[in-house]
């Protein structure tokens, strides 16, 4: 077929539908992964369907996001998955082998296979030719249970790069280009594409740091092309057999063209608290930093690690700099001990921490009060470090390195060294001890479920009237992390009981909790509730518990100016109507506490474009628009994806 590798893959995998951009296709999946605080509810979600064995061709079950296991509950998790695994017949990843998207960009991920994912980097597969997409957790529990995956064709948005980067410039620094050139706001049903002499020229691990943070575009994913670099890194991890050539055509179209020439960047740094908001580390060199943060699934590759290990070699981290390491995967962990490369970050002054997500989420190495914190990973929203009001900046490891040794945000060009130049390792460590298999055929397998773990809510279907309030009204780029935090909760995720108590915590203006304790003190009295939001409603992370748990509290509408891919899917597979305003400035017609009436609810889900809301506190009615497909309104009817797939 002529045209973009992203077209090439999609037609390769059509199930249903035509490749029209805007219109609703399924393709069929190769590989599923899921993560230990996402992925207990997909295994919950499949116990409820009465899954006996996945039907995907490869899945793979993660836990590498709560791995300190803090009282019984991560490790009661754990447990769980692994038993679920071996009998749905799942790879498991065991804690401390490493991060979900750079353990399969290194094991399993292969050019021109589909990967879905219940975690919204997945799309980190792209820098080795994979379609890689994340999605909530029921979409995922069906695909593994052999149904397609449904999902809008996206418009292409083609990135030619042009080129060489200069040195002490990186990957890291593109993609934050990227971000400042298409923002965070606006991308949902588009797709990201690189080519050019510049794409040609970077490695694999370099591709997957730029993919991987496509997901903080809002896109569907984001792709490089597979070729001789590809092959290279296949070979490397004795996977060769694995590769496939797999390029645009020459006359390949794209909706609109970015082109970037590589020798024309310099250091970038995202500033609090948004990736899309980017400026030049010159703008802000000099600015005090107090913790440093080097690793996650971004930027933990061996090249990553080695080049801040020359970088810090017989030096030491400032006095007022406290610094961290993450190795991306227990196989770049166990090369960089070998080689000496540990020893030099240790006896720099580094922490190492374990081959997980932690401090991305919140999981540990949380900054002090007004601390300025510079870290390597994808996202830094509005308290995600674990700490109210944290200023969290995102860079390079030379950035990171450069100013952990002076203590303040630096340029790392400034520093009185020649660039390291890392060379390509012939053979990566190859170590696959700490990956379970499954038994070979069905078994009998004992499922160790402990107490604290709950099981998905029932639901009932949509009523015909919706009565209620508005519980909150937000403003724009409202994340999953402020509708459900992470950090600390993340031992709940098995209990959506439990988990709901904090919905919306860090945006309740009411105080802690209040939000959990008055919506369902509206639930009970028979009403529902709603809730209003401005831009971009649902940035960030792919965790479903984000409409989990206001569907549990008697949530079943969403008003807002426009949402993002994943959590707008989500909405709708837990029951909750994802309602926009056909009229922007209408949103200023809604209050906190404002009481909401909707008739003829179930006639204008099952057909109609629009429906019209009654705000009986104002005496006035203001138009939504209901942008969803056909099987989208049949979900919303059934009262959620469970529910309807029975």
């Amino acid at each position: 077929m002529m045209g973009t590798v992203i077209e090439k893959i999609l037609a390769e995998h059509l199930a249903e539908g035509k490749l029209e951009a805007g219109g609703e296709i399924a393709i069929r999946i190769d590989q599923a992964l899921t993560q230990d605080v996402t992925g207990t509810m997909v295994y919950l979600e499949l116990e409820a369907m009465g899954v006996e064995r996945v039907s995907v061709p490869l899945a793979v079950s993660y836990v590498d996001h709560n791995t300190a296991q803090f009282g019984p509950n991560n490790q009661n998790d754990h447990r769980y998955l692994q038993s679920m695994a071996a009998k749905l017949g799942i790879k498991f990843s065991r804690a401390g082998n490493g991060i979900c998207h750079q353990v399969h960009l290194e094991r399993f991920a292969g050019p021109g296979k589909t990967l879905l994912g219940s975690d919204s980097h997945t799309p980190t597969a792209g820098g080795i030719g994979a379609l890689g997409i994340g999605a909530g957790g029921l979409d995922v529990a069906l695909a593994m249970a052999g149904e397609p995956f449904r999902l809008i064709c996206p418009r292409i948005i083609g990135v030619e790069l042009v080129g060489e980067l200069s040195e002490w410039v990186t990957a890291k620094d593109v993609i934050l280009k990227v971000l400042n050139i298409l923002s965070t706001v606006g991308n949902a049903g588009t797709a990201v594409e690189y080519f050019g002499t510049g794409a040609t020229g970077l490695s694999v691990p370099e591709r997957a740091t730029i993919t991987n943070m496509g997901a903080e575009l809002g896109v569907t994913s984001s792709v490089f092309p597979a070729d001789d670099k590809t092959r290279e890194f296949l070979a490397a991890q004795e996977r060769e057999e694995d590769y496939v050539e797999l390029k645009a055509d020459k006359d390949a179209e794209y909706e609109r063209v970015i082109r970037i020439e590589l020798g024309e960047l310099e250091p970038m740094i995202a500033c609090p608290s948004s990736p899309g908001n980017v400026k030049t580390v010159a703008e802000l060199a000099g600015t005090e930093v107090g913790q440093v943060w080097l690793g996650s699934c971004t930027n933990g590759s061996y090249q990553d690690l080695m080049r801040a290990a020359r970088i810090l070699k017989g030096k030491t981290v400032h006095a007022n700099v406290s610094m961290a390491v993450s190795p991306g995967s227990r196989g770049v962990y166990e090369m960089i001990t070998a080689n000496g490369a540990l020893a030099d970050l240790i006896g720099a002054g580094c922490r190492i921490l374990e081959s997980a997500c932690g401090p991305c989420i919140g999981v540990g190495f949380s900054p002090g009060s007004g601390v300025v914190s510079l870290r390597s990973n994808n996202r830094n929203f509005a308290g995600r470090s674990g700490t109210p009001g944290d200023m969290v900046y995102l860079a390079s490891p030379e950035v990171l390195c450069a100013s952990a040794l002076k203590g303040c945000i630096s340029d790392p060009r400034e520093l009185e060294m020649d660039y390291p130049r890392i060379d390509w390792p012939k053979k990566f460590l190859v170590d696959d001890r700490m990956i379970i298999e499954p038994p070979a055929a069905k078994s009998e397998v004992e499922i160790l479920r402990a107490e604290t773990i709950g099981e998905p809510p029932r639901l009932d279907a949509l009523p015909d009237g919706l009565r209620g309030k508005v519980l909150l009204k937000l403003g724009d780029k409202v994340t999953t992390d402020h509708i459900s935090p992470a950090g600390q909760h993340l031992k709940w995720r098995s209990n959506i009981a439990e988990y709901a108590k904090v919905a919306f915590e860090a945006l309740n203006e009411q105080g802690q909790g209040s939000f959990a304790q008055r919506a369902l003190k509206l639930k009970e009295s028979g009403k529902c509730g709603f809730i209003v939001a401005g831009q971009s409603y649902g940035q960030g992370s792919s965790r479903e518990h984000a409409a989990i748990c206001p569907r549990y509290l008697g949530v079943r509408m969403v008003i807002a100016e426009n949402f993002e891919r994943i959590h707008r899917d989500n909405l709708v597979n837990w029951g909750i109507i994802p309602a926009r305003l056909a009229d922007a400035s209408d949103g200023g017609k809604f209050d906190p506490d404002d009481k909401l009436t909707i008739e003829g609810v179930r006639a204008a889900v099952k057909d109609a474009k629009q429906m019209t809301v009654r705000n009986v506190s104002k005496g006035c009615e203001i138009t939504l628009a209901l942008e969803l497909t056909a099987r989208q309104r049949k979900i919303l009817l059934a009262g959620g994806r469970l529910n309807y797939s029975k």
